[in-house]
């Protein structure tokens, strides 16, 4: 089955009793048993839902991968990974990522006796020789957020193997669509399905998926047990946000591409972070794995003007200024100050991301009107 065709059809039925093609929204807190122990496979609406059961499937199919679990979000779904660790154990993570994993793995699970130590995974040479005897996850995001560096991730993967490490891909900035790290030899996809999945900005949901049956009982215990899952209504919309996937992140990347060439040809811009550019050092192994170059991109002013920065995110119109990604509507952020405000701002420098770094997230508008936007904006 081609991709066009799993998100419509792949784990899911018209509904058994009434034939409906949409799967239903089971506003349900509870199931009625038969007999005490005998039920038709629900229980208790935090345990499972039959609609979180159709989206969890669907998402199973769309990354190639045998078992999908659902969170409340995305920061949940790697709360949930986190908990397979126990103390003493250490996160390998590269060390360009979303602030909220930043904030949860240092934050949060240190205090739990969870370490977690943060390289450039672009350089497999680092990669290797940052592994400890201690380390048990490599967390890597390919594209990086928001620097846009590339990971090979059939090689770190690979690196993971041979030392019996499990490899975790944040696969939020590319979506299923462009790219399948399971079939690159990763152990777990993990996506803020906020983002492109639900593709509205209208639910927050975090999503796991796994091809290990092991991994899968362990994350599905954790599900129920800590109970960090989405309602109904938000598996509804993610299900619905689902069947246009390919053609908004298709439509998407496009105005991407045109938006980047914009911008490095203007002259208040320095750098344009978008591994669409042949000299971007990333560039041959993102057509490698991904099958476009997205839908974000990031850029740097001249003289790195802070000030000048706020001018323009505050002047677009077409472009929001709000945090998030992944929507229909086109957003501009300050990582520094939005997304990415969490980690240190010496870590956050060393890592290259400057105080006038801008991030796009492009949607679906007319690229023409994008493009007149940041011209007015940029001045």
């Amino acid at each position: 089955m081609k991709f066009e065709t799993k998100v419509i059809h792949a784990g899911i039925r018209p509904d058994p009793v009434t034939g409906a093609v949409m799967t239903p929204i089971y506003q349900t807190s509870t199931y009625v048993q038969e007999a005490p122990g005998k039920h038709k496979g629900y229980e208790y609406g935090r345990s499972q839902n039959p609609t979180r059961t159709t989206l969890q499937n669907n998402l199973a199919a769309l990354e190639n991968g045998k078992y999908g679990i659902v969170y409340s979000s995305g920061l949940a779904a790697t709360d949930a990974i986190v908990k397979l660790l126990k103390p003493g154990d250490e996160v390998l993570a590269t060390n360009d990522l979303y602030g909220g994993s930043y904030r949860l793995l240092r934050q949060i699970y240190e205090d739990f006796g969870i370490k977690s130590r943060f390289v450039d995974m672009s350089h497999l040479d680092e990669v290797e020789k940052s592994i400890s005897e201690n380390t048990k996850i490599l967390w890597i995001e390919s594209p990086t957020n928001p620097l846009l560096n590339i990971i090979d991730i059939e090689a770190v993967s690979h690196i993971a193997q041979s030392k019996g490490i499990l490899t975790c891909i944040d696969n939020t900035f590319a979506s299923p669509y462009l790219q399948n790290p399971l079939d690159l030899g990763a152990d777990i996809v993990i996506h803020s399905a906020t983002k492109y999945i639900g593709g509205h900005s209208d639910l927050i949901l975090g999503a796991v998926i796994t091809n290990d049956e092991d991994i899968a009982k362990k994350l599905t215990f954790i599900q129920n047990a800590a109970g960090a899952v989405p309602g109904p209504q938000d598996c509804f919309l993610a299900l619905r946000g689902i069947k246009t996937l390919h053609l908004r992140v298709e439509r998407a990347c496009h105005n991407t591409e045109k938006i980047a060439k914009f911008l490095r040809n203007h002259p208040v811009v320095n750098q344009v972070f978008y591994p669409g550019f042949e000299d971007h050092p990333g560039h041959e192994i993102a057509k490698k794995q991904m099958k476009m170059f997205g839908a974000m991109l990031s850029f740097n002013l001249k003289d790195d003007n802070v000030e000048q920065a706020k001018q323009i995110m505050s002047k677009t119109r077409y472009f929001q200024l709000a945090e998030s990604l992944g929507g229909v509507e086109s957003l501009i952020g300050h990582p520094s100050t939005m997304t990415h405000a969490s980690i240190p701002r010496e870590e956050r420098i060393a890592a290259g991301l400057l105080d006038s770094t801008v991030r796009l997230s492009v949607g679906v508008e007319h690229v023409d009107d994008l493009i007149e936007d940041l011209d007015q904006a940029l001045g």
